[in-house]
């Protein structure tokens, strides 16, 4: 998870919390970096999804999902993101 600034640390923090309670393995990067170094370190480490964290996503309750490889997946809420990597996962294990 990739807030743009210490200023959303707080709602990355509450996402990370919620995608742990669905069993989903969740980090936030609170770097005191810009967010592209943030997403460069990312695509270097290979982690299969990123959530951008930003004011629009926070007021919005949101989150900006990015896929390692195939970049922007768009805007949902974490319940969503959720729901889309059980999906995923159930369909690796079929």
């Amino acid at each position: 998870i990739l807030p743009i600034s210490d200023n959303y640390n707080e709602y990355a923090r509450g996402v990370g919390e919620m995608l742990n309670n669905y069993d989903i393995r969740a980090a936030v990067d609170e770097r005191n970096e810009k967010v592209g170094r943030k997403i460069r370190d990312a695509e270097v480490e290979r982690v299969p999804y990123m959530l951008i964290i930003g004011e629009k996503e926070q007021e919005s309750g949101q989150v900006s999902a990015r896929k390692q490889g195939d970049g922007d997946i768009g805007q949902m809420s974490a319940e969503d993101f959720a729901q889309v990597i059980k999906k995923e996962i159930a369909g690796m294990l079929a």
